[in-house]
């Protein structure tokens, strides 16, 4: 019987990384939620939902009405207070002189001496009191606390807002980090310095990072090590909260590989044909393999071949156990 012609790839040994595969958050390592300090009704909006702003930037304001009141009391008070301060200090000087000169008692020294001070307080108490109130003023206004990118704005204008109102969040993203939590089974394997693949949903590689943090504590909810990786993609490729898939290596080591087209599965075992020479005529022979980790378009087989070993690539779907092959030239 003439065999089936095929193609072989010869099993070669290849690098081929130990890892495990989590879900990982990526966070911004600043992320402010701004909430007033003061209640009232929101007058003015100036921002959208994605926008960019920088530090000090206004975002809303909040009707500042009545604290804008109190602020002008408090300057008319000072005004009113510096003038008779200012009266006091012209006259203490005076009383000094003629007291000097002999011609006042010590006692009417004494008492001008007791206005001036009297005012001086008084004077210093309103100055206090103005630089509270407009302190006091500035939290009708909500700014940036830094420069980075605004989020969701849950409020309108004239809603009531109070301290417990959440108005938006500001994130900024070019100090990101990758979250990621491992089980304590891997405690004594996890350490700092393990590179890390980050990918989206589809295993499309966006970045490769390494760990630079690691927990001294497990987290008692879900008995798991918290671990952090450092990330710089652009924020067009990876944003605050996005969730990713984090591929944490562990080590790399030289094993077997074949090609993914060689690769059959039947009744969920995965099998390879291994081209077996015997007296001069060819056989597919069916070996069973353990499929580890994907490289490229290969797939790393921990055991069930060895270095050197013919695996058939082609024509697999129509391969039975010892079915006479004839290997290609070449192949």
């Amino acid at each position: 019987m003439q065999g089936l012609p095929v193609q072989t790839v010869a099993v070669t040994l290849s690098p081929v990384a130990q890892s495990s595969e989590y879900v990982a958050t990526i966070k911004s390592r600043r992320s402010a939620t701004l909430q007033p300090q003061v209640d009232g009704r929101l007058t003015e909006i100036r921002v959208r939902s994605g926008d960019h702003v920088q530090a000090g930037q206004l975002l809303m304001s909040i009707d500042p009405l009545h604290q804008q009141a109190s602020v002008d009391s408090a300057r008319a008070t000072e005004r009113q207070k510096k003038a008779l301060y200012d009266y006091n200090s012209v006259e203490i000087e005076r009383q000094r002189k003629l007291f000097e000169a002999g011609i006042t008692s010590r006692d009417v020294f004494e008492q001008a001496q007791q206005a001036y001070d009297n005012t001086k307080a008084d004077y210093e108490s309103a100055v206090a009191l103005r630089k509270t109130q407009e302190a006091q003023l500035a939290y009708y206004t909500i700014r940036a606390p830094f420069d980075g990118v605004v989020g969701d704005i849950p409020v309108h204008v004239g809603d009531y807002a109070s301290a417990t109102t959440a108005l938006t969040t500001v994130d900024e993203n070019k100090d990101l980090e990758a979250y990621i939590y491992v089980p304590t089974e891997r405690a004594m394997q996890v350490r700092l310095g393990l590179d890390v693949d980050l990918m989206d949903t589809n295993g499309k590689l966006l970045e490769k990072t390494k760990i630079d943090f690691l927990s001294p504590q497990v987290d008692s909810m879900l008995q798991e090590i918290l671990v952090k990786a450092p990330v710089h993609a652009s924020p067009e490729i990876l944003r605050n909260a996005q969730m990713v898939k984090a591929r944490v290596i562990w080590s790399t080591a030289p094993m077997a590989v074949v090609p993914v087209l060689a690769v059959v599965r039947q009744g969920g075992q995965s099998f390879v044909f291994v081209a077996h020479s015997e007296n001069g005529h060819w056989t597919a022979r069916q070996t069973a393999v353990t499929l580890g980790d994907t490289v490229g378009n290969t797939y790393s087989i921990p055991s069930g071949l060895n270095v050197g070993d013919k695996v058939i690539v082609s024509a697999t779907q129509f391969l039975v156990n010892d079915m006479p092959v004839m290997p290609l030239p070449g192949a």
